[in-house]
C-alpha cells in the first residue's frame, strides 16, 4: 500500500488548504495519530483524545466544509478501512507509552512506503556545504544526534543549538560560504524562536528540511520540505523515538548522495582503531 493510499495520508490530504487554528490543529494530529479508528469515534470520544472541548470538534468540521461532526464522520467512513484497529489498552502506564510509541514507529513506517520525500530531503542536505542543522530545547538531542553522525560522512556540518540574533549570524555566515540547506528539527512546544530562525533562513536562500511532530506543526508555513514523525505524550515529558529514527532515515538518504560516503567511514574506523578511540 502507497502512503497515498493510507487513512493517516487520506486525513492529511483532507486538512490540505485549511486555515487551522491551534486547537484546530491539535485535533487534526490526534485524528492522524489515529487514523485507522477516528471514523468509529463519537465527537465526544474525538475531544477527549484531542484534550479539547465537544463544541471545538463541531467547528472543527465545520471548518472542513462539513455539516457537522457527523456528516464528517460519515465521510471518513467512506475512505476508511470496514474495522478500526483494535487498542489493547493493556498493562501500566509505562507499558502503554511504550506501545504508544509503537504505534508512532508503525505510522512512520507507513509513511515512508513513498520514499521520495526522504530521498528528496537527503539530496538537498548532501548537496549543501555547509550543511546547517538546527534544534533547540526539546529538539537539542536530536539535532545533536543527527549532526554528529553527520559529521562522519559530510564535509561540513555546523550544529545550530542556540536562537535569537545569534543563530541569524550563524545561518548568514553559512550562506556566505555557500549553503544551501538547513536540516531543522523542531518538537513541540515549539519555540517562537525556531519559526524565526526557519523564516530567516528562506529569506537568507536556504532550503528548509524539518523534522517535525506533525504535519500541522507551526514550523510547517516555513519549511520547504516537512517530514512528520509524531511523538509520545503518555508520560510527564514527551517522547521521541520516531523523530531519532527518522533522522537515522535521512543519514542513510545523505549518504546516499554522497558518494565518498563509504570512504570517509572507513577512513574514521581506521583511525579510530589506531588511536584505541574505543573499548570493544
Amino acid at each position: 500500500m502507497g502512503v497515498t493510499d493510507s487513512p493517516a495520508a487520506r486525513l492529511q490530504a483532507l486538512f490540505e488548504g485549511h486555515r487551522l487554528t491551534p486547537t484546530q490543529r491539535r485535533i487534526a494530529h490526534s485524528m492522524v495519530r489515529r487514523a485507522a479508528d477516528v471514523p468509529f469515534l463519537s465527537s465526544v470520544e474525538l475531544a477527549e483524545l484531542a484534550g479539547v472541548s465537544q463544541p471545538s470538534v463541531t467547528r472543527f468540521a465545520v471548518a472542513l466544509g462539513f455539516d457537522g461532526y457527523p456528516d464528517l464522520r460519515r465521510h471518513l467512513r467512506e475512505v476508511a478501512p470496514a474495522e478500526p484497529v483494535p487498542q489493547t489498552g493493556a498493562g501500566n502506564e509505562y507499558q502503554q507509552a511504550v506501545e504508544a510509541e509503537i504505534e508512532n514507529l508503525r505510522h512512520l513506517a507507513e509513511v515512508l512506503a513513498d520514499p521520495r520525500p526522504v530521498r528528496r530531503a537527503g539530496r538537498l542536505l548532501a548537496a549543501s556545504r555547509p550543511l546547517l542543522v538546527l534544534g533547540l530545547r526539546a529538539a537539542a538531542a536530536q539535532a545533536q544526534g543527527f549532526a554528529y553522525f553527520a559529521a562522519k560522512v559530510h564535509p561540513d556540518v555546523r550544529l545550530l543549538g542556540e536562537g535569537g540574533s545569534m543563530v541569524q549570524d550563524r545561518i548568514d555566515g553559512a550562506v556566505r560560504a555557500g549553503a544551501s540547506a538547513l536540516l531543522c528539527f523542531a518538537l513541540p512546544r515549539h519555540p517562537r524562536e525556531v519559526v524565526d530562525a526557519l523564516d530567516h533562513a528562506k529569506e537568507a536562500g536556504l532550503t528548509v528540511v524539518t523534522v517535525a511532530d506533525s504535519a500541522f506543526a507551526p514550523v510547517a508555513k516555513v519549511s520547504d520540505l516537512l517530514l512528520p514523525a509524531a511523538v509520545g505524550t503518555g508520560l510527564a515529558f514527551d517522547t521521541a523515538c520516531a523523530p531519532m529514527l527518522l533522522g537515522r532515515v535521512l543519514l542513510e538518504a545523505m549518504c546516499d548522495d554522497l558518494p565518498d560516503a563509504q570512504a570517509r567511514l572507513e577512513e574514521f574506523d581506521a583511525h579510530a582503531a589506531a588511536r584505541g578511540l574505543f573499548v570493544d
